[in-house]
């Protein structure tokens, strides 16, 4: 697959408590949970700024995951006991991790599906 989007990291780092990428284009935030490895990360909510000005959000999982909890729900009244899994703006991915995730964002940008599946942050 060929990409004009540069899938290389222009500055990356933490800020408290978020950590950080900055690609050509855009910046994305994610929010780890504390000691998280960032290799490993499968469950993470991320903010993104496009160089529009526009901001944009979404949880982005793996599909280990949505498995795991899907078990974890089995046997309780959550999701059914488990027979389903669904949020209003959610991504899955296959990979875990910060690059793996930041990678998917940065083809979503150049295919077009950005904005089908990320949420728009409005400011009221």
């Amino acid at each position: 697959m060929s990409r004009s989007t540069s899938s290389e990291a222009i500055e990356r780092g933490w800020d408290e408590p978020w950590y950080r990428v900055r690609l050509e284009g855009f910046e994305a935030s994610f929010l780890p949970s504390d000691g998280e490895d960032l290799d490993e990360v499968c469950n993470i909510d991320v903010f993104v700024a496009l160089e529009d000005g526009s901001r944009w959000t979404a949880t982005v999982f793996t599909v280990a995951e949505v498995e795991r909890l899907m078990k974890l729900w089995a046997g309780t009244d959550e999701a059914l006991g488990g027979r389903y899994f669904w949020v209003s703006d959610g991504l899955i991915v296959r990979d875990p991790g910060i690059d793996c995730m930041t990678d998917v964002i940065a083809g979503l940008i150049e295919n077009g599906e950005f904005s089908e599946i990320f949420q728009p942050v409005i400011n009221n």
